[in-house]
């Protein structure tokens, strides 16, 4: 099976910079763990805190390139994932481009002359993560980059696309276009409800893409944030999930399904009106680093079987194996082999 170019990921790029924390740091900024939001001016001033008081490791991230990335690593075919987002051009952008293109994902980065190279603040206490993106670059991702020969020629070529609902918040317009074409093409779309603030703030934005989405990810917060925003009044995880995959699609080639994860709790996949949950693998507390890309990792796990054709339940398999992985090490990294089987 040729996997070069299988699937496309497209996102906002981000460097993370990810400390331990103590309860004073986020009381201070006001932060709440196992969130993730954007940075208002009240963290302006938190990225050099952080840096000064703390020891901070400095890791490529971005939602959807932290999945393109474990996809890959487990595919282990170089080129078998693309991404696209916007950098700066600087020395993060390029650390980035070394990264990415080391790891083996072919990246075709549009770089903002004026903005520099987004981060995110990744701030852990107890093996419990938040973060507070502060986009800058990834911010200014345009539709005409997109729309350039070579870059549409990923789109042509890919036969899976993921965007993370991150990217709602800057360019709905290109995936909308990568969604028609995977509805006009019967390719298959996958995304992610990616944070309570997406699914509460840009809501239109979601509810525009979710006829043409295929696979939606998200977790159990999320979830339940997204069926208190369109009034369902129910918190039980599975009837929201099933509710999700019932919410009218553009194309009828596939039945959506969706896989909301609920951290040490089973993975709940909804398809055909019908929940199985799929148990995780647990961890002793005591190798927990910290949860910062496990639910990436997942996406990431599940994307590398799902483009091999395999079935959910490998899919889902492969991804608690990935999480499992992530978790145990600082940010969204991994080892320079997997032992997948």
């Amino acid at each position: 099976m040729a996997l070069e170019g299988v699937l496309l990921g497209m996102g906002n790029p981000l460097l993370d910079i990810s400390a331990v924390v103590d309860e004073d740091f986020l009381k201070k900024f006001d932060i709440q763990l196992n969130n993730a939001i954007l940075a208002e001016d009240k963290h302006k001033s938190m990225y050099d805190e952080m840096a000064a008081k703390f020891n901070v490791e400095y890791i490529a991230g971005g939602a959807t390139q932290n999945s393109i990335r474990v996809a890959q690593w487990l595919l282990q075919v170089p080129g078998a994932t693309s991404y696209i987002g916007c950098i700066g051009k600087d020395k993060f952008g390029q650390e980035m481009t070394k990264n990415s293109k080391d790891a083996g994902v072919n990246v075709h980065y549009y770089e903002d002359e004026n903005t520099p190279t987004g981060t995110c603040a990744v701030c852990v206490v107890g093996g419990e993560r938040s973060l507070i993106a502060n986009l800058s670059a990834a911010n200014c991702y345009k539709v005409d980059h997109l729309k350039k020969p070579e870059n549409w020629a990923l789109v042509e070529k890919a036969k899976y696309f993921y965007i993370a609902g991150f990217f709602l918040t800057v360019s709905p317009e290109s995936i909308q276009l990568v969604a028609e074409h995977a509805a006009a093409k019967n390719k298959v779309f996958l995304m992610n409800l990616s944070a309570p603030f997406i699914c509460e703030f840009f809501k239109d934005a979601q509810e525009k893409a979710l006829p043409y989405i295929d696979y939606v990810f998200g977790n159990e917060t999320e979830a339940r944030t997204f069926s208190k925003v369109h009034g369902w009044e129910t918190d039980n995880v599975e009837e929201i999930a099933i509710k999700i995959s019932q919410w009218p699609k553009a194309s009828g080639t596939h039945k959506r399904i969706t896989v909301i994860t609920q951290g040490a709790d089973p993975v709940c996949v909804a398809q055909d009106g019908k929940v199985t949950l799929y148990p995780v693998i647990l961890l002793p507390k005591e190798k927990l680093v910290d949860t910062n890309g496990a639910g990436d990792a997942f996406v990431g796990g599940f994307l590398a079987q799902l483009v091999q054709e395999k079935p959910i339940a490998e899919c889902v398999r492969a991804g608690c194996y990935a999480a499992n992985v992530i978790i145990q090490r600082s940010g969204c990294t991994y080892p320079e082999k997997p032992d997948f089987h």
